[in-house]
């Protein structure tokens, strides 16, 4: 007998792939979260009933992520990831020498436990002396600290259970507040064809806290309909801005500097969502 997991992205439409086996389904305090193994795509986390993260398609979107945002920023010394447990994005970060300490904040302790058990080439920066891991309320950590970072990515879910306020103007708001007087910050922002309504209200939600705002995309495979949107607000940088010549090579698969600007040439139906 083959089993098979389907994400229902939409109400008439979903993906399909075949399971392996099943490491763990359970439902955690914040959300249902499920680890299997696919014949495809390697060990998936899926939290809720959408993927997460795969084995095969993974630095696709923690690199995305990360680089554009710490490049962009010429001393990316503090860095807090919000969500990311993980660890694909602490893993990205850790590639920059500049940075000195990065926190990771996630909600669901049960996600970085499992990462760590199942998902070792993803998770597996969690431990090192530069990385603090914390298991709790990121909109709270943000509200809580002042003028702290340089960088902050939030790494989170679709805005679902306890990530709704993560896409919201207030959290754009204690964004800027806890970031430095030049900092930045990224946050995923998901696809263009399912979502335009909520990639328009995060566009001008970002622009009323941040003077410089660019969205820029992804080919996520596993991700809906393949093609993800990440939405940066900066204080003082812009990613346009930065030569070529001074972004650094590092050991990618999806990233490089020419993709660094190429990835904010939008196709004309994703401009217009920006406008």
């Amino acid at each position: 007998m083959e089993l098979w997991y389907t994400e229902k992205q939409t109400e008439s439409f979903g993906i399909t792939a075949k399971i392996k086996q099943t490491y763990v389904h359970e439902q955690t305090d914040f959300q249902e979260l499920a680890m299997i193994e696919t014949e495809e795509w390697g060990n998936m986390l899926v939290l809720d009933g959408m993927v997460m993260t795969t084995v095969r398609d993974e630095f696709v979107y923690h690199e995305m992520v990360t680089h554009p945002a710490l490049f962009t920023h010429p001393n990316p010394e503090k860095v807090l990831v919000v969500g990311g447990g993980d660890g694909g994005v602490i893993r990205e970060v850790l590639k920059h020498p500049k940075v000195k300490e990065a926190v990771l904040v996630d909600i669901d302790g049960k996600v970085i436990e499992y990462s760590r058990r199942y998902l070792p080439s993803i998770a597996g920066k969690l431990d090192d002396p530069r990385v603090s891991v914390q298991v709790g309320d990121g909109f709270r950590h943000i509200h809580e600290r002042k003028n702290e970072y340089d960088v902050i990515l939030a790494d989170t879910t679709e805005p679902v259970g306890p990530a709704v306020q993560l896409f919201t103007r207030g959290f754009y708001q204690a964004i800027s507040e806890s970031l430095k007087e030049d900092g930045l910050f990224v946050a995923q922002t998901d696809n263009p064809w399912f979502k335009a309504d909520l990639i328009r209200s995060v566009n001008r939600d970002v622009k009323l806290v941040f003077p410089i705002v660019r969205v820029y995309t992804a080919n996520i495979p596993t991700y809906p309909s393949g093609l993800w949107t990440f939405t940066m607000g900066s204080k003082r940088y812009d990613p346009l801005s930065v030569r070529t010549e001074d972004i650094a090579e590092l050991e990618t698969k999806y990233y490089t500097p020419r993709l660094h600007h190429a990835a904010f040439a939008l196709p004309k139906f994703v401009e217009d969502l920006t406008k």
